[in-house]
C-alpha cells in the first residue's frame, strides 16, 4: 500500500513539474518572438496601406515596402475638430503606436453614434482617428483613411485612399473580415475594388459624403452577403 502511494506521489511530482517546465518554455518562447511578430504585423499593415494607395508593387521587398511607406507623414486628427492632435492628447508617445480600435471601446475615448447615423452599424467610433497623407514638393497628393463597417457575417476593416483633392477615391481595399466566399468575400475581388477608383466623395458643397454602395447600382455595386455594410470615412 505505502509503494502504491510513493508511485502515485511520484507521479503527480512528475507532472507537476513537467507543467512547469513547459510553461516556462512557452512563455519564453513566446516573449522571444514578439518583437518578430511586431514587426510581421507592422509590414502587413503598411503593406495594405501601400495597396490601397496603389504604391504596392508586385514583386515588392519588405525593405521596399517600408520604405515606401517612409514617405507618409503619419498623423492623429480629431474627429470632431478636423483638426490634427499631438500624440501626447491620446496617450502615446506617437501616432502609429495609438490603437483606435481599442480607443473605440473606451467610453472615454470614443462617441456613441446615434442608430439613425450609424450607417456601418458600429455603435460607436474613436474621438481621434489615425490617418497617413503623402505631399510632393509641399503639396498634399494622397490621403489614406482607416474605414470599417459591419457586413454580413464579419466587422471589415481596411483603408480607403483619396487623392489630393480630398474628394477623389484612388484605391479601397480590406486587410481583415471573416465574410463567406462568393457573396460578402467578394469584397477582396480585384474586379469589384476597381469600381471604386475615380469615384467622387462628395459632390457641390462636400457637406456630407454621398458615394454609397447600391445593390444592383452604376456607381459601386454592392455585394449581396455585405449589403449591410456601408462605406463610412473616419467612423471606421
Amino acid at each position: 500500500m505505502a509503494k502504491a502511494k510513493e508511485t502515485v506521489s511520484r507521479t503527480l511530482i512528475v507532472a507537476l513539474v513537467l507543467s512547469i517546465v513547459f510553461s516556462v518554455v512557452v512563455s519564453t518562447a513566446a516573449v522571444m518572438l514578439r518583437p518578430a511578430q511586431v514587426k510581421n504585423q507592422h509590414l502587413d499593415m503598411t503593406t495594405n496601406i501601400l495597396s490601397a494607395a496603389g504604391m504596392l508593387d508586385q514583386g515588392d521587398t519588405a525593405e521596399q515596402i517600408l520604405q515606401k511607406f517612409e514617405s507618409f507623414d503619419v498623423r492623429l486628427v480629431d474627429l470632431d475638430t478636423g483638426k490634427f492632435v499631438k500624440p501626447s492628447a491620446v496617450g502615446v508617445a506617437e501616432p502609429m503606436k495609438y490603437d483606435m480600435y481599442k480607443a473605440a471601446s473606451d467610453p472615454q475615448l470614443s462617441t456613441d453614434i446615434p442608430s439613425s447615423e450609424d450607417k456601418a452599424g458600429i455603435k460607436r467610433r474613436p474621438n481621434v482617428a489615425r490617418v497617413y497623407t503623402l505631399s510632393e514638393n509641399g503639396e498634399l497628393v494622397r490621403v489614406v483613411l482607416p474605414i470599417h463597417g459591419y457586413g454580413l457575417w464579419s466587422t471589415l476593416y481596411g483603408f480607403i485612399s483619396l487623392e489630393g483633392d480630398l474628394n477623389t477615391i484612388e484605391g479601397l481595399g480590406f486587410y481583415s473580415h471573416a465574410e463567406t466566399p462568393g457573396l460578402g468575400g467578394e469584397v477582396d475581388n480585384p474586379r469589384w475594388k476597381s469600381q471604386w477608383v475615380g469615384k467622387k466623395v462628395y459632390d457641390g458643397d462636400r457637406t456630407e459624403p454621398q458615394i454609397k454602395l447600391v445593390k444592383g447600382g452604376v456607381n459601386v455595386d454592392a455585394k449581396k452577403g455585405s449589403i449591410k455594410w456601408m462605406l463610412c470615412p473616419g467612423q471606421r
